[in-house]
């Protein structure tokens, strides 16, 4: 069965990170391989995934909680379009409680 990618939406930031269908098994969280893409800069992390722990320590997430979290897995619209079609949301204050939004959506 193909399971499309996760996707979490950093709201206040407009940052999306993005978890891939697979390759992540047993892995403890901050050690999973992800994408990035900071909407405000317009910036999107290439070449191959990084950490999620490298991902939580920039400094836009790092130094700006509470953040609003959407988890989607689908988007309409590109640019100033993009509508993210939520799933769940959660305010987190911090690592441990994103760690735990995962654990609750059994990422």
């Amino acid at each position: 069965m193909y399971m499309k990618s996760s996707k979490f939406h950093f709201r206040e930031i407009n940052l999306v990170i993005y978890f891939p269908s697979s390759g992540n098994q047993g892995r403890p969280y901050e050690n999973y391989g992800v994408k990035y893409l900071d909407r405000m800069k317009r910036i999107t992390q290439t070449g191959k995934a990084i950490t999620l722990e490298e991902v939580l320590s920039k400094s836009e997430i790092r130094e700006n909680y509470p953040h609003t979290v959407g988890y989607y897995l689908d988007a309409t619209g590109k640019g100033q379009n993009f509508t993210p079609r939520y799933l769940k949301e959660r305010a987190i204050r911090n690592e441990e409680e994103f760690f735990s939004f995962l654990k609750d959506l059994g990422i």
